[in-house]
């Protein structure tokens, strides 16, 4: 087979590399470079990009902002598994944050790893590429290979045992276990990110295009912030939107059974976490500006897409729930989505509805990799990000969630029963196992709708209007066109179903939409249906 033109590159002596003139064989072989700077838990919908100042400057003003961007699933191993794999969980099988889950389990190692977007970009595209951060929740487990497992496609492997830490933690170092304490100068973990990028820009090899990507640790809990950053922010409290400290009627009975209005302690609790989440993030801000300005120093920030998003978004007092993410709603499903690079025009926002599935298509489009060659769920954003006319685009995706729980009692409030978890001490749960819901999250020209069902004994379904009701407080599942509610189901089953191509079809108020009354399966209208096996 013809060799790339990268491993042309590599294969011919370095004397020969010095006649050609370094700048001619570097410009032969210059692909874009890719960042990818994903955060842990940073909502967009309450403010969580406020903190970031130089990042709006760096980035956003000098790029596009996507005020539409979404994830398949409000939850940290399942939503970086579809940004790895391009896939929506019904496809890559990484349900929530557990082993059993499949979160960096054996089953994920030898199913999905070997097909992430990394491991083609490094495989077939002549990247040299690097990871540092938080990979999947589980990672480092021992009963999936501990440590010593580096995931292939990373040329540089720095990932963080296990969950989100800043102190205190256990990095695999290209598969070597080393520990770090809590001395801020050397084992802040944000930073230490920031120093591991810095030095592999500084002595990467110039022969080949690189993509890098860094996982922060902020802003999730345990919200330490750096020394210099513990006074900042003293009077932000959380933001008392309208439907902050509500009761959730009309909802699923996990969100019925937060206590309204919620205690005082409640309240003092998720604001001291809120005004901490934006401290944290502080230290993002400075990781960005020191990524940045060595891109522009190296000469390479023209040549470079840098992407800035989070694995889910996050909630702070609505409809009653302490802290978490987890729900179907929109402070949990948005994230922000920034992105700068060669062709996109400054200062810009798009409103086109995309999904954290896009960003693997994307960055192996813009790699040159044919993406038919791929099982992507998702679309490539090129093309709105040079801003190409006439665009066809999706206007719905699939929200898909498997609730964890277990059969025994939480021991903090044994009198909920079993099935319920992360509870708070006052007996606000913020998960169970039947909180397993779907979801089509339409944005069309015409609609802003939300419509969910949940796998449990109701089938209990909830329905929003966001034109008319953007913060979900009125569920219209019980008002609304029964020939939509159709429709939606309808759909749902086809997106909880499709693969690759046919998640890309027609939502339900596109042109070119098809529904058949006859293959529905009518309950009173509705088809009352389990949740495929496939997806459990």
């Amino acid at each position: 087979p013809a060799m790339s033109p990268a491993a042309l590159l590599r294969a011919l002596p370095l004397a020969v590399l010095l006649l050609l003139g370094p700048a001619r064989a570097v410009r032969q072989a210059r692909r874009p470079n890719v960042v990818l700077i994903l955060t842990d838990d940073q909502d967009v919908c309450l403010g969580g990009m406020t903190p970031l100042k130089k990042t709006n400057t760096l980035i956003a003003q000098m790029g596009i902002t996507f005020v539409n961007a979404y994830v398949p699933s409000a939850l940290c191993c399942p939503s970086r598994a579809s940004i790895l794999t391009g896939k929506y969980p019904h496809n890559h099988h990484v349900v929530n944050n557990t082993l059993e889950g499949n979160c960096s389990s054996k089953l994920w190692q030898k199913i999905q790893e070997p097909y992430t977007f990394p491991a083609l970009l490094k495989a077939m595209c002549g990247y040299q590429t690097f990871f540092a951060g938080k990979y999947l929740n589980e990672y480092g487990a021992e009963d999936a290979g501990g440590v010593g497992h580096v995931p292939p496609g990373w040329s540089f492997w720095y990932a963080l045992e296990k969950n989100s830490k800043y102190y205190n933690y256990t990095l695999s170092v290209n598969g070597k276990a080393r520990r770090h304490g809590e001395n801020y100068s050397v084992d802040y973990l944000t930073d230490v990110l920031a120093n591991m990028s810095l030095d592999f820009l500084e002595y990467k090899s110039n022969f080949e295009p690189f993509f890098m990507m860094i996982a922060t640790p902020a802003p999730h809990s345990p919200w330490t912030p750096a020394p210099q950053y513990t006074k900042s922010f003293q009077n932000v409290s959380a933001p008392r939107n309208s439907n902050f400290n509500i009761h959730g009627k009309n909802k699923h009975w996990l969100i019925r059974q937060a206590k309204t209005p919620m205690s005082n302690s409640s309240i003092q609790f998720l604001d001291d976490a809120y005004r901490k989440r934006w401290q944290t993030l502080l230290s993002v801000d400075d990781l960005i500006e020191k990524v940045v300005k060595k891109l522009e120093v190296n000469g390479e920030l023209d040549n470079t897409y840098i992407f800035y998003t989070s694995d889910n978004g996050y909630h702070t007092g609505q409809f009653s729930l302490p802290i978490d993410k987890r729900q179907l709603y929109e402070f949990d499903i948005k994230v922000p989505l920034l992105v700068r690079g060669p062709g996109i025009k400054p200062n810009q926002t798009n409103k086109m509805l995309v999904a954290n599935i896009d960003l693997g298509p994307t960055i192996l489009d813009i790699a040159g990799y044919d993406l038919n060659k791929t099982q992507m769920d998702g679309m490539s954003l090129l093309p709105l990000l040079r801003g190409d006319k006439n665009v066809t685009w999706r206007s719905d995706f699939l929200v898909e969630y498997q609730g964890e729980g277990y059969n025994g009692s939480d021991p903090t409030c044994p009198g909920l029963g079993p099935g319920v978890t992360h509870c708070f001490p006052d007996c606000v749960c913020e998960d169970s196992y039947n909180n397993t819901y779907a979801c089509v999250r339409t944005l069309s020209a015409s609609w802003d709708l939300q419509y969910c069902e949940f796998d449990d004994r109701e089938v209990f379904v909830e329905v929003y209007n966001l034109t008319a009701d953007p913060h979900q407080i009125n569920n219209i599942a019980k008002t609304i066109d029964q020939e939509i509610l159709e429709k939606m189901n309808y759909r749902l089953m086809m997106l909880q179903s499709c693969s690759g191509a046919t998640c890309r079809t027609p939502g339900v108020f596109d042109p070119g939409y098809r529904f058949d009354p006859r293959l529905m399966f009518s309950n009173h209208g509705l088809r009352a249906r389990r949740f495929s096996a496939q997806f459990l």
